[in-house]
């Protein structure tokens, strides 16, 4: 009985069982009524016979009395054995019930009895006697006749009686068959079809996102089961989907944030890497938009000092005050915010130290603070560390761009000191021998004729160096329009033209930053040398400048049509030329000048750049050596 409480399977099964058993036990009875009922044709006729023998018997009776012979005696005697026989045949006696006190028992024996009680004797007296009485016989056997009908009747009423209980028991079994149908259709009904209809609500309104739906199935059957699974599992689903979509949301305010702060940093590029060296300024309005998109703040930002091996404090956003080390009063960047916040210290805040370094080297640290309690996503963390990054990477520039500029302030004092020594220097010592040669000679009270010629070449010194003095302030002063020889070399030729009153063409033909410093003032000064002597001496109208790059080596080449040299000679005074001779040799170069055969001068200088010299000092290991110098080279 519990099963068929919990199982649904079971209670339809047992329906089927039911319906089966039903159908089974009908049809079971059909055939044992049915087979009881098989002989009672047969009994009814074989009944029915006796009362027609009855009357047979009693028309050769007649016959017999009227003529009396051995064949009527015959006749009568076969009718009255036929009657006998058939009384007592198989085809009536055993339909009979097998009860003594059954009507038809009854029946049976108070028939057998008269015949053979009072209708075999009379039969047999008359066949016997000379003479029949055919009136007490007549009557005999017509209450004999009656007695058969009785029989008759009573075998009808009891074949009736049969096909009636027939009847009784098949509308019996279809009745229980519709009970037992109408109970498995209700059951099916209300806990098959019903919970079915429930459940596929469920499942379409789950299709539908809608995990508020609910079967609320009873009972303890297997569908009852499923819907309540169903609901908690629907309950689930929804918590689940409910908790998905807001991390989704949350990933995708994340994801919006994370873009807004990288466009931030985007943005806040350009202005540390092109701030120069107010880190504050370009920093503290990209810092204090973070802290907002991110909801964090305020930000430190230390450097460290290598010297003293201790943190700087440099920028802080809502700053009461300014920093310590800043270094530009005129700056307001930290003090913009109008509701200063101090640096938490008391526990209300926690901190984030992360190291602003480029390699293993710590340029700084940045302090991150943030409120009590709420913790910083994986997202902000990155945002964060890349934060730092930019920061480094805009601290090292600075400090490299620093280091750059007194290295390109050192190399400049250098060869300024450089071209002093070389060119100005050395008409000085050349001057301070000569003044020391003319003491010598008033001391000894020589000739005015022979001082006269010291105080001409004192004067010839003095000129020169006044002229070079104003060559080498010229070369300082020139304003270049970008960077490297090409461009001193463009105004160079262009500051010539206007004295010579011609164009000076140009040549140039050199890879960008093949020659360092030293060796760009040096070409540059030979090259204004020799156009000054064209512009003093020469009386050209036409003059050419050519720098070229070839077999790693530097070719310069100034050209005129002047009048040329005398006999292919220097005068044996002429400090340009010997400037010109020791800055060659200065280069590790060649120095020539000599006299075009198309007329006029041309000065030459070749020599190997420091660049080409360091190539070619690599050892040439094979073909990919080779290779990747040429290419260095190109």
């Amino acid at each position: 009985m519990k099963l068929l409480q919990r199982s649904l399977v079971a209670r339809i099964v047992a329906s089927l069982l039911a319906v089966s058993a039903l159908a089974l036990v009908s049809i079971v009875v059909t055939m044992v009524v049915a087979n009881d009922s098989r002989g009672d044709a047969a009994a009814i006729n074989v009944a029915g016979s006796l009362r027609m023998n009855t009357y047979q018997l009693v028309a050769a009776l007649q016959r017999y009395d009227r003529t009396p012979g051995p064949e009527r005696r015959a006749e009568v005697e076969a009718i009255a054995d036929r009657f006998a026989e058939r009384l007592e045949s198989p085809g009536l006696t055993d339909t009979l019930p097998g009860a003594d006190d059954h009507e038809l028992q009854v029946q049976y024996r108070r028939l057998t009895t008269q015949w053979q009680e009072r209708l075999v004797p009379r039969v047999a007296e008359a066949v016997d006697g000379t003479s029949v009485t055919i009136a007490p016989l007549n009557r005999a056997l017509e209450e004999l006749v009656g007695e058969i009908d009785h029989l008759v009747t009573l075998l009808e009423q009891n074949s009736e009686a049969k096909i009636r209980l027939l009847s009784a028991l098949q509308i019996l079994f279809l009745v229980l068959t519709a009970v037992v149908v109408a109970i498995a259709l209700y059951d099916i009904r209300h806990n098959l079809v019903a919970p079915l209809h429930q459940l596929v609500v469920l499942a379409r309104e789950a299709a539908r996102r809608n995990f508020h739906f609910r079967t609320r199935l009873k009972g303890s059957d297997e569908l009852a089961l499923l819907g309540r699974t169903l609901d908690t599992m629907s309950g689930e689903l929804g918590a689940s989907y409910a908790e998905l979509e807001a991390r989704v949301s949350r990933k995708k305010r994340e994801l919006e944030r994370s873009n807004r702060v990288m466009q931030v940093l985007h943005d806040g590029s350009r202005a540390l890497y092109g701030g120069g060296n107010d880190l504050c300024a370009s920093a503290a309005p990209m810092l204090r938009r973070i802290e907002a998109l991110l909801e964090i703040g305020p930000i430190r930002l230390s450097l460290h000092d290598p010297v003293d091996e201790r943190e700087v404090p440099i920028l802080a956003t809502h700053s009461r005050s300014r920093p310590t080390y800043c270094r530009d009063h005129d700056c307001h960047a930290c003090l913009l915010d109008p509701e200063p916040l101090a640096l938490s210290e008391d526990g209300e805040a926690e901190c984030l130290l992360l190291p602003v370094s480029v390699g293993a080297t710590l340029l700084g640290t940045l302090e991150v603070w943030y409120a009590e309690g709420s913790e910083l996503t994986d997202s902000t963390r990155r945002l964060l560390n890349a934060l730092t990054d930019q920061l480094a990477t805009a601290v090292y520039l600075q400090r490299r761009i620093e280091e750059q500029q007194q290295v390109t302030l050192m190399n400049e004092r250098t060869i300024i000191a450089r071209e002093l020594h070389d060119s100005l220097a050395q008409s000085l010592s050349y001057l301070k021998m000569q003044v020391a040669r003319l003491e010598r000679m008033q001391a000894r009270e020589m000739p005015r004729e022979a001082q006269t010629a010291v105080f001409g070449e004192l004067r010839t010194g003095l000129d020169s160096a006044y002229r070079q003095l104003r060559e080498l302030l010229t070369t300082f002063r020139l304003k270049l329009e970008g960077p490297g020889l090409s461009s001193a070399m463009r105004q160079t030729t262009e500051e010539f033209a206007e004295r010579l009153g011609f164009k000076v063409e140009l040549f140039f033909d050199v890879p960008p930053h093949l020659l360092n410093p030293n060796e760009e003032i040096h070409v540059l000064q030979v090259v204004r040398e020799a156009l000054a002597n064209i512009h003093k001496h020469a009386r050209a109208h036409w003059a050419a400048v050519t720098v070229r790059f070839q077999q790693a080596r530097l070719h310069v080449m100034v050209e005129d049509d002047g009048i040329g040299l005398p006999a292919d000679g220097s005068p044996p005074m002429h400090y340009g030329l010997v400037i010109m001779r020791d800055r060659a040799d200065t280069l590790g170069g060649e120095f020539e000048v000599r006299n075009r055969q198309a007329g006029g001068t041309l000065v030459e200088l070749a020599f190997s750049p420091q660049t080409a010299r360091l190539i070619a000092q690599q050892p040439a290991s094979g073909p990919e050596t080779t290779a990747l110098q040429h290419g260095h080279r190109d």
